[in-house]
């Protein structure tokens, strides 16, 4: 889930390179999630079945058709998913507020990355790409 995916990155302390990914290539998550060919484009045909699924899912009854009650289930799951942020948000700030002061300094936040030693399984002080699959598997796992 790539909502997992910002979770782990955040948590890990990779925001600010995330960050600086999305500003150098703008689009790139939508290419990503959407370019199911691997080829750097999203051909109509691409396009066509991301909408598919996308109907399908918001088709909860599977009758072929999307009604006001189906829209507002999927309005209070997109709502619930947003609360359940802020409060991991929330959480984690006063977790890296140390001195608990009521705010974090640059210190404070450099400091904090509890994740990345977990994530970091060989212990050489960088994450490859097979630890920080295996760290968003089990974010995934535990957000579903």
């Amino acid at each position: 889930m790539k909502r997992s995916a910002l979770i782990a990155a955040l948590l890990i302390g990779l925001a600010p390179l995330c960050a600086a990914q999305a500003q150098d290539m703008p689009g790139q998550r939508i290419l990503q999630r959407i370019d199911t060919n691997g080829d750097g484009a999203i051909s109509k045909d691409e396009m066509t079945a991301a909408r598919e699924r996308l109907f399908r899912k918001l088709d909860r009854n599977g009758d072929g058709v999307v009604d006001k009650r189906e829209i507002e289930s999927a309005r209070q799951a997109i709502k619930d998913r947003a609360e359940v942020a802020q409060a991991r948000v929330g959480n984690r700030w006063r977790r890296l507020d140390k001195n608990g002061d009521g705010k974090v300094s640059e210190q404070e936040f450099a400091g904090s990355m509890p994740l990345f030693e977990l994530a970091d399984r060989n212990g050489d002080g960088k994450l490859s790409a097979d630890e920080i699959a295996s760290i968003r598997k089990l974010i995934a796992e535990r957000a579903n």
